[in-house]
C-alpha cells in the first residue's frame, strides 16, 4: 500500500501515513530530523527520502523506506552550503539537485550506491532566489527557477558527472516571479507557476533546441481576491488531463483541465482547502490529492472526479506543526 510523508518546518519532524486501497489515511510514526524541515524528494526507485533542513545546521537528511512497512530509518546527513528551497534527483537517483532561494545558487551532489547523498560537488551562481530545479524527461537537462531574476534557466546535464552547464533560459514578464514548475507527462509543455502574479504560463517545450516558448498565461487566482498574490505549488495528474496550483493568500486550489492536443489550460474553479496550503500532490492513481495547511497543520484528502476532476473533501488528519510538503510513495 502506498505511504505518505508531510514535512512539518516548524515541529522538525515527517509524518508518516499510512494510505489504504480506497485512499484512507491514518497515521502511522513520526520521525524527528530537528531543525527547520521542508524541501522531500523520494528517490526513483523508491527507496530513500531525502528531506532537506533549512535552519543551522543546514543538510539534507537521507531517510531510508522500509518496503514492507513505510517507515523511516536516518542514514546519514551531508551538509549544504545554503537554505535549500527545493530539491530533486536526477531520472536515474545518482545525483541530488538543490536551489537556494536565499543562497542564489544550484547544487549537484553526488548520491552513493546505498542512497546517501555526499558532499555538494557543484555550485552554480543564479539570478535572485533560486526556486526550484527538476531534471527535464529526456534527461540531457536540468530546468531550474530564479524568481527574483525572472527566468527559467535550462542548463546541460551531464549523465555520467552530474555536471551543470548554462544551455539557455527563458525570460518572464517583470513582477512574475517564477517559482514551480511541472513538465506534463509527454515532456512537450512546461507549466510554470509565478508567486507574484498568481499566474501560470503554459510553455512549449523543444528539446532539441532546449528552447522554451510561451504558449498561454491563466490566471489561479479566486474570484473577488483583493489580497497580496502568494501562489506556492502546482501538480498535474498522473494522465496529464487535470492542473492544480494552491495559493496562500486566499487558501484555495485553482483547477484546470489541459487539452490533450495543445497543452493549453481552460479555468474549471476553485476549492478553498487548509489555511496556507504550501505544498501538496496527487497520488499515483490520480484519484486522490492531498494538501498541507502551514497555519492549520492539517492534512486533508480529496477525491478526485476521474473525468470532470473536481475534488470533493474526503478526511481530514492532524500532523505536525508548520506542514509544508508531501510526497506520496508509488
Amino acid at each position: 500500500m502506498p505511504h505518505v510523508y508531510v514535512s512539518n518546518a516548524d515541529s522538525g519532524d515527517i509524518s508518516v501515513l499510512h494510505m489504504g486501497a480506497d485512499g484512507s489515511l491514518r497515521w502511522q510514526s513520526t520521525v524527528l530530523v530537528g531543525g527547520n524541515l521542508m524541501p522531500m524528494a523520494v528517490s526513483p526507485n523508491q527507496k530513500v527520502l531525502y528531506a532537506v533542513r533549512r535552519s543551522e545546521p543546514m543538510a539534507v537528511a537521507s531517510l531510508a523506506i522500509d518496503s514492507v512497512s513505510g517507515d523511516l530509518h536516518l542514514l546519514g546527513e551531508a551538509e549544504l552550503p545554503a537554505s535549500m528551497a527545493y530539491v530533486s534527483t536526477d531520472l536515474t537517483g545518482r545525483f541530488l539537485l538543490a536551489a537556494s532561494y536565499p543562497g542564489h545558487q544550484l547544487t549537484v551532489s553526488p548520491i552513493v550506491p546505498d542512497g546517501t547523498v555526499g558532499l555538494v560537488q557543484q555550485v552554480v551562481p543564479t539570478g535572485p532566489y533560486a526556486h526550484a530545479i527538476l531534471p527535464s524527461p529526456c534527461k540531457r537537462y536540468v530546468l531550474a527557477t530564479a524568481l527574483g531574476g525572472g527566468e527559467l534557466m535550462v542548463l546541460h546535464f551531464n549523465a555520467g558527472t552530474g555536471q551543470l552547464t548554462p544551455a539557455a533560459f527563458w525570460a518572464a514578464r517583470a513582477g512574475a516571479g517564477p517559482r514551480h514548475f511541472r513538465f506534463d507527462p509527454q515532456g512537450r509543455h512546461v507549466y510554470l507557476l509565478h508567486e507574484l502574479d498568481g499566474t501560470v504560463d503554459v510553455l512549449t517545450w523543444d528539446a532539441d533546441r532546449a528552447r522554451l516558448s510561451l504558449l498561454q498565461t491563466v490566471d489561479i487566482l479566486p474570484s473577488g481576491f483583493t489580497g497580496k498574490p502568494w501562489a506556492a505549488d502546482l501538480h498535474l495528474t498522473p494522465d496529464g488531463r487535470h492542473l492544480y496550483t494552491s495559493e496562500r493568500t486566499s487558501s484555495t486550489l485553482a483547477h484546470f483541465t489541459v487539452d490533450a492536443a495543445t497543452g493549453c489550460l481552460t479555468a474549471q474553479g476553485h476549492t478553498p482547502v487548509e489555511t496556507q496550503p504550501r505544498g501538496f500532490a496527487i497520488d499515483p492513481s490520480g484519484r486522490h490529492l492531498l494538501v498541507v495547511g502551514q497555519l492549520s497543520h492539517h492534512l486533508s484528502r480529496w477525491a478526485i472526479e476521474p473525468d470532470s476532476g473536481q475534488l470533493h473533501l474526503q478526511q481530514r488528519i492532524p500532523v505536525g506543526q508548520g506542514p509544508n510538503w508531501v510526497e506520496i510513495l508509488a
